[in-house]
């Protein structure tokens, strides 16, 4: 059970990496190109690998692992969550500004947002909830862009996005189940480097452009 809690939370850190790691790709991007989307996207990516930092910082002080770390462990996961819904909003919204279609899905999933706080006792469970709804919300948006453009670079998206949808659904049915917790680790991570590959080809070639929702 020990060894499943630290790899746990040793995932964590390997989600941060990997989120830092696009962020500063997508940032090497916007000086090559100028792109407001890479932009908005290393933004995305800063926010999600400070949440995944601070969740992992989070498991250690429960494991005792931090001897001398003096912060409220309520507060350290919250503040993660909320930093990891604030990279998904990033990745899911940001792109409603140019995209008439976008703007009214948008409204509408912005309009269930308080139903989904109902009945919620949990600030964590709301957070989750929320970036499953804005991972969500960027797979249905992809894939429509996908079937305009039949663009592999947006396929590639939408598959990273709804790796990490799953991801995030399982931490919703099962957020006590541990091996459970491991697996939507892994489905994030996963994710998460197939997103990293139409970034690295649009941040180095802008080969066939950048579809997703950013």
């Amino acid at each position: 059970m020990q060894g499943l809690l630290l790899l746990e939370n040793v995932l964590q850190f390997v989600g941060a990496f990997v989120a830092f790691s696009i962020a500063f790709v997508s940032y090497k991007g916007v000086r090559q190109t100028r792109s407001s989307s890479l932009l908005r996207l290393a933004a995305a990516f800063v926010f999600l690998g400070a949440g995944f930092m601070l969740e992992g910082l989070y498991g250690f002080s429960l494991l005792d692992l931090l001897p001398g770390f003096e912060v409220s462990l309520a507060t350290l996961l919250i503040a993660g969550l909320f930093l990891e819904t604030a990279g998904y909003f990033f990745l899911a919204f940001s792109h409603m500004l140019d995209v008439v279609f976008d703007k009214r899905v948008g409204v509408l999933m912005i309009a269930v947002f308080p139903l989904m706080a109902i009945n919620q006792s949990s600030l964590a469970v709301v957070l989750t909830s929320l970036s499953f709804y804005f991972i969500l919300y960027g797979v249905v948006e992809t894939m429509f862009a996908y079937g305009k453009n039949k663009n592999p670079n947006t396929l590639f998206i939408a598959s990273g996005l709804a790796v990490l949808a799953l991801g995030w659904f399982l931490s919703l049915i099962a957020p006590d189940g541990l091996l459970l917790n491991i697996i939507q680790l892994l489905m994030k991570e996963v994710g998460l480097v197939t997103l990293f590959i139409p970034v690295l080809r649009f941040s180095f070639t802008k080969k066939g452009g950048w579809d997703g929702p950013v």
